[in-house]
């Protein structure tokens, strides 16, 4: 007998939890200064497996959607389906782990103090976006300092 499809219900709820676990990986890596776990692990299997459910979702659903990127509402079309809203969704958790992991490696790179990591992390797993410009904000007020500390 041949296993039934997955549905978008539980492939949102794998995605999801992979990239909960991710997250978890990234602060445990933090934390003990496990670099290898920091970067190969959070930092690139799991963005690029959430990247390959991503591809295949597109490259199964794309062409059976009515909208597009040219306005607010054909985007709004596109997300009309399941499937590419599920998309969409797996689109942010790639992303946001991946550049919450270049946040880490960035502050270690700069010498700066890891409780900074611990307002930005949590910005960039759930609004992308806001924790990539607060980290950008950060580094650049607390740079100067502790360069001059070296």
């Amino acid at each position: 007998m041949i296993a039934p499809p997955p549905t978008t219900a539980t492939l949102f709820g794998m995605a999801s939890a992979l990239a909960l676990f991710g997250w978890g990986l990234l602060g445990v890596a933090i934390l003990f200064r496990w670099h290898r776990l920091r970067d190969w692990g959070a930092g690139l299997a799991i963005p690029l497996a959430l990247a390959t459910l991503y591809t295949a979702i597109i490259g199964i659903h794309w062409w059976n959607a009515e909208g597009g990127f040219n306005s607010l509402a054909d985007v709004s079309l596109l997300f009309q389906s399941d499937w590419l809203l599920l998309a969409g969704w797996v689109h942010f958790l790639a992303y946001d782990l991946f550049i919450g992991t270049w946040i880490a490696r960035d502050a270690e790179a700069r010498s700066l103090p890891r409780w900074l990591l611990i307002a930005v992390l949590p910005l960039a797993f759930l609004f992308g976006p806001a924790g990539l410009l607060l980290w950008v904000l950060c580094r650049t007020a607390f740079q100067p300092a502790f360069q001059e500390k070296k």
